[in-house]
C-alpha cells in the first residue's frame, strides 16, 4: 500500500515510467534542432545578458571601440562554432570537451577536460538561476530581497523536477520564455541599428576619433591592450557553445546533421544578438548607471517615449531576460549529466551515475548537478559579481584542450586527409583564441576568487584519480580471477563440475538452479562450483539469468541496444553450453531494462510457474577489508535483490567470492 502511494506521488510530479526498449522511444524523447536550440542554446544566448555589457563597460569612455570588439566577438563566435562542428563530425555520437581530450589527448587530460566541465556546468545552473532572480527581485519591493537566496533555492528544485521528468518536457516548458526574449531583443536591435543607419559615416568616423585618441593617450600597444582586455572580459559570451557537442545523445536521427542544424541556430542568433546590443550601446551612448543593466538603460532609451505601450515593452523585454536566465541553467542540467555518465563509463567516477531512471535520464548526475548548484548558491548567497568569476575559467580549460586535442589530431592524420589543411587552421586558431582568454581571465580575476575554482577542480581531478586507482586495483584482481575461464573452456571435463548419465530426461520438477549472471566470467564459474559442494549433486536444472543494464551508454540508439543484446545472448549461451557439455539440462535467459534488481524480481515469478523447486544463486564478490570507497564504487544489488525475493518467499543463496585468495 505504501509503495503504490509512493509510486503514483512519484508519477504526479516525475511522469510514468518509460520502456527503455520501445522502438519509438528515441523518436519521442528526442530534440529536433529547433528545440535542442532552445534547450541548448539557452546558455549562450543569455549571456547577452551580461557578456556585451562587460566588455562594453571595460572599455571606458571609448565607446566606439565596442564595435570592433563586437566584430571580433562575432568571428570569435563563429570560429569556435565551426571548431566544434569538426568536433560532432569526428565524434558522432558525442564529442564533448571530456571524451575528445580523452581520445586525442590521453584518459587522464580528458579527465581533467571533464572534471573542469563538471564545475562549469554547475556554475552554468547557479550563475544563470542567480541572476534570473536578481533580474526577478529588480522588480519587487526592496523589503523582499532577504527572500531572494530562498527564490533561487527553491528555482533550483523546480528545475530539478523538470528534468528528471525528462529532457523534451522541459524543452516544451521552456520554450515561451525563450522565445520571448528571442523575439523582444531582435525588435530592440533591428529598430536600433535601423534607426541610426542613416548616421552610417557618423558612427565610423566617430570610431576613427575613438581610436585615434586612445592610441594618443594609451600608446597603440594601450589601445591593442585595452581592446583586448574588454574582449577577454566579455568571454561569458561564448560559454555554451560545447553544449550540442556533450549532448548528442539527446537529438534527433541523424544526429549529426541535427547537431550541426542546432549550431547553426545558436551562432546566428547569439553573434547577431550581441553584435546588434554592442552596436546599439555605441549608438544610443548608454552609459553606466547604479543598479541598471545596460540592456536596461538601452530598453528604455528606445522605447521609453512609446507612453504606456512603451512602457509595457520595457517590462516585458526585462522579464523575458529574467527569464532566459532560468532557461539557461537548463543546460547546465543536461551537458553536466552527460559528462558524469561518460565519465562513469571510463571509470573516472562511481559507475551509478551512467544509470539511467525510468524516466530515462541520468536521475544520479541531475541530482548531483542540483545539489552542487544548491551548494554552491548558499556558499557564495547567491552573489552574481562572485559566481562570474567562478564561471569565467573552468570552460575554457575545456576550450583549449578540446582544440589542442583536434590540433594533434589534424597534424597526425594529414597524409591520409585530402583537406586537412583548413581542418587545421579552424582549429588551431580556435586554439590560439581560446588559450589566449583562458590565460588573459585567469590572471586578471585569481586574487578575486578565480582560485577557488581552480582549486575546487583540482580535488575533483583528485577524486577522480582516487577513484580509477580503485577500479583498477580490482581489475588486477578480477583477472586473476577470471584466468579460470580459459581453463574451463578448454577442459571437458570440468573437474568441478560432476557429470550427469546421458540420457536423463528433462523434468520441470527436479531440484533447478537459477543463476543470477553477469557475463561469463571467473565469478559466474566459481558460483557454478560452488553450488555443488554447498547443495550436493542432485540439481539436474541449470538456468541462467542475466540483466541487460540499459544505461546512458547503451541508450544512445538502436544499434548500441542492438549491441548489448547481441552480447548477453552470446554470453549466456557460453553457460549453457558448458553445462548441456556435463549432462545437465540448462537455458539462458537474457532480461533488459534499467533497473537489474526489479527486472529479476518479475522474471521470478515466471520462471518459478516453470520450475516449482528452483533455488536463486548468485555470486557476490568480497573483498578483504571493507571501506566506505568500495561500497560506493561496486555493485551489491545482490543483496537487495535478496531482500525482494525474501518478501515473495523465495530463496536467494549468495555465495561470497573472495578476490584476496585467489592464486590463479
Amino acid at each position: 500500500m505504501r509503495k503504490n502511494i509512493f509510486r503514483r506521488i512519484k508519477e504526479f510530479f516525475i511522469g510514468k515510467a518509460r520502456n527503455p526498449l520501445d522502438q519509438s522511444v528515441f523518436h519521442n524523447i528526442s530534440l529536433i534542432a529547433f528545440f535542442a536550440w532552445v534547450g541548448l542554446g539557452a546558455d549562450g544566448i543569455s549571456s547577452s545578458c551580461y557578456g556585451p555589457a562587460e566588455a562594453f563597460i571595460n572599455l571606458g569612455k571609448y565607446h566606439y571601440l565596442g564595435l570592433l570588439v563586437a566584430l571580433a566577438t562575432a568571428i570569435t563566435i563563429f570560429i569556435i562554432s565551426e571548431s566544434y562542428s569538426q568536433i560532432i563530425e569526428l565524434f558522432p555520437t558525442g564529442g564533448g570537451g571530456y571524451i575528445v581530450a580523452s581520445k586525442l589527448l590521453g584518459p587522464r587530460i580528458g579527465m581533467v577536460s571533464g572534471s573542469a566541465l563538471l564545475i562549469d556546468y554547475i556554475l552554468t545552473i547557479t550563475i544563470s538561476i542567480a541572476s534570473g532572480a536578481d533580474a526577478v527581485f529588480s522588480f519587487l519591493p526592496a523589503a523582499w530581497l532577504g527572500y531572494k537566496l530562498w527564490f533561487a533555492l527553491l528555482a533550483v528544485i523546480f528545475m530539478i523536477v523538470l528534468n528528471l521528468r525528462g529532457v523534451k518536457e522541459s524543452v516544451t516548458v521552456l520554450m515561451p520564455i525563450f522565445m520571448a526574449f528571442i523575439l523582444t531583443h531582435v525588435f530592440i536591435i533591428l529598430y536600433a541599428i535601423l534607426s541610426h543607419v542613416l548616421n552610417l559615416p557618423m558612427v565610423i568616423s566617430a570610431t576613427a576619433a575613438d581610436i585615434q585618441e586612445s592610441t594618443a593617450n594609451l600608446g597603440l600597444f594601450g589601445m591593442l591592450f585595452l581592446m583586448m582586455r574588454a574582449f577577454s572580459l566579455g568571454a561569458g559570451t561564448f560559454t555554451g557553445i560545447e553544449a550540442v557537442s556533450n549532448n548528442l545523445s539527446i537529438l534527433r536521427e541523424p544526429k549529426v546533421k541535427t547537431a550541426k542544424q542546432t549550431m547553426r541556430y545558436m551562432v546566428i542568433s547569439l553573434a547577431s544578438i550581441v553584435l546588434g546590443l554592442m552596436f546599439a550601446y555605441a549608438f544610443f551612448g548608454i552609459e553606466p548607471q547604479h543598479g541598471k543593466t545596460l540592456n536596461a538603460i538601452l530598453f528604455e532609451r528606445v522605447a521609453g517615449g512609446w507612453g504606456d505601450w512603451g512602457y509595457l515593452f520595457i517590462l516585458l523585454t526585462l522579464i523575458s531576460e529574467a527569464a532566459i536566465l532560468f532557461v539557461a541553467a537548463q543546460t547546465g542540467f543536461l551537458g553536466g549529466p552527460s559528462v558524469l555518465a561518460n565519465m562513469a563509463a571510463d571509470r573516472w567516477i562511481p559507475k551509478r551515475f551512467a544509470l539511467l531512471s525510468d524516466r530515462l535520464v541520468t536521475m544520479n548526475g541531475i541530482l548531483i548537478m542540483g545539489v552542487g548548484a544548491i551548494m554552491v548558491m548558499v556558499g557564495t548567497n547567491g552573489s552574481v559579481g562572485l559566481l562570474v568569476v567562478f564561471y569565467s575559467i573552468n570552460v575554457f580549460i575545456t576550450f583549449c584542450l578540446s582544440q589542442l586535442g583536434m590540433v594533434r589530431h589534424w597534424w597526425q592524420v594529414r597524409k591520409n586527409e585530402g583537406k586537412w589543411l583548413g581542418k587545421f587552421a579552424i582549429n588551431g586558431i580556435g586554439l590560439i583564441l581560446t588559450t589566449f582568454i583562458l590565460i588573459s581571465v585567469s590572471v586578471m580575476k585569481f586574487h578575486e576568487g578565480g582560485w577557488v575554482t581552480l582549486f575546487i577542480t583540482g580535488i575533483v581531478v583528485s577524486f577522480a584519480l582516487i577513484i580509477k586507482s580503485n577500479y583498477e586495483r580490482t581489475d588486477r584482481l578480477v583477472r586473476k580471477l577470471d584466468s579460470i575461464v580459459t581453463e574451463v573452456e578448454s577442459t571437458q571435463p570440468v573437474p568441478q563440475i560432476p557429470v550427469r548419465p546421458k540420457g536423463e530426461a528433462f523434468n520441470q520438477l527436479d531440484k533447478t538452479a537459477i543463476i543470477l549472471v553477469k557475463d561469463f566470467t571467473g565469478a559466474g564459474l566459481k558460483t557454478i562450483f560452488n553450488i555443488f559442494p554447498s547443495f550436493g549433486n542432485d540439481i539436474k536444472n541449470f538456468v541462467f539469468v542475466q540483466v541487460g543494464l540499459i544505461d546512458a551508454g547503451a541508450f544512445r540508439g538502436t544499434d548500441e541496444l542492438e549491441r548489448v543484446k547481441k552480447k548477453v545472448d552470446i554470453e549466456l549461451n557460453r553457460y549453457v553450453t558448458l553445462m548441456k557439455r556435463h549432462g545437465y539440462h540448462a537455458e539462458g535467459h537474457a532480461l533488459f531494462g534499467i533497473d537489474t534488481g526489479e527486472e529479476i524480481e518479475k522474471f521470478s515469478i515466471e520462471i518459478m510457474r516453470r520450475f516449482p523447486k528452483a533455488t536463486f544463486f548468485g555470486g557476490q564478490i568480497v573483498f578483504e577489508k571493507s571501506s566506505i570507497i568500495s561500497r560506493l564504487l561496486h555493485n551489491y544489488t545482490l543483496f537487495s535483490v535478496q531482500k525482494e525475493l525474501y518478501k515473495r518467499g523465495l530463496r536467494l543463496y549468495v555465495l561470497p567470492i573472495e578476490l584476496i585468495h585467489l592464486t590463479h
